[in-house]
């Protein structure tokens, strides 16, 4: 593995460590019946996470970037590799930084420094929002992850059959390089 191959795992699996610290909070906003309590923990929880400092912020923020460029890295190789798995995973991990920045952060705003027009239902509303996009967000880097391990088993798996053909190759035999039909 290389350098561009770390840095997209790394950001990606920094990313969906972040969300499942998230999700034992999002899980009970949008699977249980709202109580008092899951409302509360929801915010006090999203209030700490809002109000982290900004160093807190800018490793995240950076990991976002990390991401980009190893991805953009990846695909300057530019073959069906490159086109398939890392034109997929860069689309995809666009998408999940834009739903991110669209949904994640202002539904954070909404809940943790409300402006005099938000009641408590929209603060409410805001939460579950949040909870939904961090799950998308989950969905869609698990299927980053999902795409840079399908690009690792082809590369192997083509690997082992350039060998195969040139051991056949090597024992002289007819057949060998020509394509089966079947």
């Amino acid at each position: 593995m290389g350098f561009r191959q770390g840095a997209v795992l790394a950001s990606c699996s920094f990313f969906l460590g972040v969300l499942f610290i998230c999700f034992f909070v999002d899980y009970r906003i949008l699977h249980q019946e709202l109580t008092e309590e899951i409302v509360e923990d929801g915010f006090q929880f999203y209030a700490t996470f809002f109000n982290a400092p900004p160093a807190i912020k800018a490793v995240l923020h950076g990991f976002m970037g990390v991401g980009i460029f190893g991805l953009v890295a990846k695909l300057h190789k530019y073959d069906e590799s490159a086109i398939f798995f890392d034109g997929s995973s860069l689309v995809a991990y666009i998408f999940a930084i834009a739903v991110y920045l669209a949904v994640s952060v202002p539904s954070l705003r909404t809940v943790v420094t409300p402006v005099d027009v938000d009641t408590r239902a929209d603060r409410i509303e805001a939460l579950r929002i949040l909870s939904a996009g961090n799950t998308i967000m989950m969905v869609i880097l698990g299927a980053v992850l999902v795409l840079q391990g399908g690009q690792e088993y082809a590369r192997r798996a083509e690997v082992r059959e350039l060998a195969k053909i040139e051991e056949l190759k090597a024992k002289g035999s007819p057949s060998a390089g020509k394509d089966k039909k079947e």
